[in-house]
């Protein structure tokens, strides 16, 4: 790769945006594609696809035979609350691809005892993510139940443009959920975005079922990105 081609590549990648670099093999040009540029035809569906999927390789577009190099993020996942549901999801999600980190001001229940080999944070969001903040390739989940920690974790989540917010709660809970973030000043389009209640809707009853709806839900957002839909196009798989 031409070093001016690979020095914007690595600075993207630092700044945690996803790039495609696309090159010709008819006359071995090569450019990058930022995920905010709009391609058409041919080129711009199969580089759709390269952002969703993260996946590299040959493709005909336009008559010309083009090779795909798709550069993405680790998707970071963020969970709001040491609580059961959480330490189910933690093994799964580092399995999953998604590393996680817990964030909990309330030490009794964010100890390494409960939750060993976790990014653990006993600390209030408002700290952690000043820190760390989130990004378009941060998932976050709000499970405490508790406004003055959730609230201001799901707020940050929306202005960030987390490629996933959900919550959990109850309808009514999440209605009244719905009123404090618009007082945060959140808009009505931004708080249509948190899944709540939280997870697929596939019965769960216990923390485990809860927290693989969850996952499921998180990998679902994550690889219908730009698709227009929570749903991946018919056909494609992830």
């Amino acid at each position: 790769m031409e070093s001016g081609l690979l020095n914007a590549v690595n600075d993207e990648r630092r700044a945690r945006r996803a790039v495609v670099v696309v090159k010709d093999l008819e006359d071995g040009s090569a450019r990058l594609v930022r995920e905010t540029e709009e391609l058409g035809g041919e080129l711009g569906e199969a580089v759709a696809k390269a952002f969703r999927t993260g996946n590299s390789g040959l493709v005909e577009a336009g008559g010309r035979s083009v090779f795909l190099n798709a550069y993405l993020p680790q998707p970071r996942l963020v969970v709001i609350g040491a609580v059961h549901i959480s330490q189910a999801l933690a093994p799964m999600a580092r399995i999953a691809g998604y590393p996680i980190e817990l964030i909990d001001p309330r030490t009794a229940f964010a100890s390494a005892d409960r939750f060993p080999d976790v990014e653990l944070h006993a600390d209030w969001p408002e700290t952690v993510l000043a820190k760390r903040p989130l990004d378009a390739y941060s998932a976050l989940a709000a499970v405490t139940h508790d406004p003055k920690i959730d609230d201001y974790a799901l707020k940050a989540a929306l202005d960030a443009g987390c490629f996933y917010v959900g919550a959990l709660g109850s309808r009514k809970t999440h209605a009244k959920r719905v009123e404090r973030l618009l007082a945060l000043g959140a808009t009505t389009a931004q708080v249509e975005r948190i899944a709540a209640p939280i997870g697929l809707d596939i019965g769960a009853s216990s923390p485990a079922e809860i927290a693989v709806s969850i996952l499921a839900q998180i990998v679902r957002a994550f690889r219908s990105r730009g698709a227009g839909s929570d749903r991946l196009p018919k056909g494609e798989a992830a």
